[in-house]
């Protein structure tokens, strides 16, 4: 997980909302990157996985972070060297995740208390659950299946009803088992493969890291509390909830199992906690011409609160979902903050970026920007193209 360096403790420090947040970035390798050759698994540990429901994005992500780095560089650590993983992780959505650290989130991960969606007569028994979870870790020890492959396996192993086309999915019914999948990869049996073609395939991630056992679940939930304080603190138990996919009353509790290893602060007036004395902040100054291009879904943009310094102005309705979910447009960030939004289409060798800004750059800005785009490319593996102009593209979903 993220790095703690031994900070002097001060108790009820204040804490300013520009120079948290410019550590935030630092944390993040983002200003400035990591050195070249740096292990993209030890990103993903510092920021707590990289969001990857649309890998490319987590690609450029990770490799945005890491001098030289590009897309290549994160999948041969992920396909090739499996020093990445590709699984569900917080709020159960599709995560890279450094893999040595399987034992801490599969633990942390099972200890949320889950709450079915489904009514009765689709929703599975406890038992039925446990039986399909077996019979997944069983069927994947071996290889990749697609889930079609997944759903005769499952069916074979546990019996008809487990295939029942009950569930609900996009103007759809899946088989019952397929409620388990979040389940499965929480406890460790159910990672993502390397694609067949243009099919998704799933193995047991115990292929890639024999023998591993979840860590004990309190000391796992101390452990991500404290490395997400670390890359996004200060920050509430509610904030927490809200990144991990929790419910708040439950975080408030492991937050007073933890508070031996946290420090309380006052963070823009109101209480707020980091690791425990982890309290030294940069000079916000420092952050000042920082130009980037994050990807949908940043990490940075994703677990970064409050979110109203974070996008000021336009940015709040241009950048932000409807329902104030920060993530879902890439993002041109200037000093530390939302500035604008911003676009990218490969055509044959070519990167076309378009970059909407939401103030006016400065000349320095813009060669910023220039250097930018270059880098995005370079990522992409392509040659750039950047015009300035308006975004048409909706957000992601």
């Amino acid at each position: 997980m993220g790095e703690f360096r031994g900070l002097v403790s001060t108790m009820n420090r204040k804490m300013a909302w520009p120079a948290a947040n410019f550590r935030r970035l630092q944390r993040h390798a983002l200003l400035p990157p990591a050195p070249s050759g740096t292990d993209p698994a030890k990103i993903a540990g510092a920021i707590c996985g990289a969001h990857a429901q649309v890998l490319s994005a987590a690609e450029l992500s990770l490799a945005l972070r890491i001098h030289g780095a590009t897309r290549a560089t994160v999948r041969r650590a992920l396909w090739g060297e499996h020093r990445l993983i590709k699984m569900h992780g917080p709020r159960g959505t599709v995560h890279l995740l450094a893999t040595e650290d399987l034992p801490i989130w599969t633990a942390a991960l099972s200890a949320i208390p889950a709450r079915s969606p489904f009514p009765d007569g689709v929703r599975l028994s406890v038992e039925q659950a446990e039986e399909i979870v077996a019979a997944i870790s069983d069927a994947l020890d071996e290889g990749e299946l697609t889930i079609d492959e997944l759903d005769e396996a499952i069916v074979n192993r546990v019996g008809a009803w487990a295939g029942d086309r009950v569930m609900p999915a996009f103007q759809d019914f899946w088989p019952r088992w397929r409620q388990t999948v979040g389940t499965a990869s929480h406890r460790g049996v159910l990672c993502f493969g390397p694609n067949r073609g243009r099919r998704v395939t799933y193995t047991n991630p115990h292929r890639w890291l024999p023998g591993f056992t979840p860590a004990p679940r309190e000391e796992a939930v101390a452990k991500v509390i404290t490395a997400y304080l670390y890359a996004y603190g200060p920050a509430t138990p509610q904030q927490f909830a809200q990144w991990i996919g929790a419910p708040p009353t439950w975080a408030i509790e492991q937050f007073e199992r933890s508070k031996k290893q946290l420090t309380e602060a006052v963070f823009e007036d109101a209480p707020a906690w980091v690791a425990k004395g982890d309290t030294k902040m940069p000079s916000a100054e420092a952050a000042a011409g920082g130009v980037l291009l994050l990807p949908y879904f940043d990490a940075y943009v994703v677990g970064s609160h409050p979110r109203d310094p974070l996008f000021p102005g336009k940015a709040t309705p241009r950048a932000r979902a409807p329902s104030g979910q920060a993530g879902n447009f890439p993002v041109l960030i200037i000093d530390g903050v939302v500035a604008g939004v911003w676009h990218q289409r490969r055509s044959g060798r070519w990167i076309d970026v378009t970059v909407e800004p939401l103030t006016r750059l400065s000349s320095d800005q813009h060669d910023a920007l220039k250097s930018q785009v270059d880098r995005v490319s370079e990522i992409l593996e392509g040659e750039p193209r950047l015009t300035l102009g308006t975004v048409t593209t909706a957000g992601h979903a």
